[in-house]
């Protein structure tokens, strides 16, 4: 006899495709960073910085991991999660973010990482879980507003880049503002992920979220295939395997490059 699928509603539950996929950008974020990490230490002769081949990979990790924060914020309302227990996953997340910038001041101080994806996860997990009782009632909401999020990038870089607004430009290209997104030039640093345009990612993550508990609720109960099992495991882990991977990684490169040079 089959045991009954776990109801999507019950408390803390976890699913396992969510698991996996957040897996995903784990394994595919550490490839990325181990060939970034080969770089510095010139084992390898790329740009990370301005080739498609490495800029677009970035974006689509980026866009995977804030996907699958939205998708995580839905699940977690649907369950009920108080707002203690936010705010204490929260707090993880913000204080990461204090090490992550810390840490690459130590080691990039010229391109130190002040507003990261971790510090831009934290800000708009906010922004996302406020919005979720609106999403709810208005089931096209977040679609949309996840689609002006993304688009007011690109219409803010042309507005302020031409025509009567341009001299707010160097407003918003200054650190204490460029956070939000709003700008014309990137700025030096070694993550950038402001608010917007990518708060629109997550935004559709919480939205597919709501959808999937409104009209496919078993796709999110489904079994997965035995091999993605330990993606599955990887993506419960999610924070501290970003945490630790780098410094791991960074290591074992300086140390291949100080036993053979």
């Amino acid at each position: 006899m089959n045991p009954a699928p776990i109801s999507p509603t019950a408390s803390r539950h976890r699913f396992d495709g969510v698991d996996a996929l957040r897996g995903c950008a784990i394994v595919w974020m550490t490839v990325f960073h181990f060939c970034f990490d080969l770089n510095h230490f010139g084992y390898l002769r790329q740009n990370f910085y301005a080739d498609p081949f490495w800029t677009w990979q970035r974006t689509a990790i980026v866009s995977l991991f804030l996907f699958c924060a939205g998708l995580g914020q839905a699940i977690a309302v649907q369950q009920g999660q108080s707002w203690p227990r936010f705010w204490k996953r929260w707090a993880q997340v913000a204080g990461c973010a204090v090490l992550v910038t810390a840490g690459s001041w130590w080691m990039f101080p010229d391109s130190f990482i002040y507003f990261g994806v971790l510090h831009g996860i934290a800000v708009m997990l906010i922004v996302v879980r406020l919005s979720a009782p609106w999403g709810r009632r208005h089931p096209l909401g977040l679609w949309l507003l996840g689609a002006l999020a993304i688009a007011s990038r690109f219409i803010a870089a042309y507005a302020l880049g031409t025509g009567a607004l341009a001299h707010f430009a160097e407003i918003f290209n200054a650190r204490s503002l460029n956070w939000l997104g709003l700008i014309t030039r990137k700025p030096i640093t070694e993550d950038y992920v402001p608010v917007l345009p990518w708060l629109g990612v997550m935004c559709w993550g919480m939205a597919c979220g709501q959808w999937l508990f409104r009209a496919r609720p078993h796709w999110l109960g489904a079994a997965i295939p035995r091999p993605a099992a330990q993606l599955a495991w990887l993506g419960r882990w999610s924070l501290s395997w970003y945490m630790l991977h780098q410094p791991v990684l960074i290591g074992l490169v300086a140390l291949a490059a100080w036993v053979a040079p």
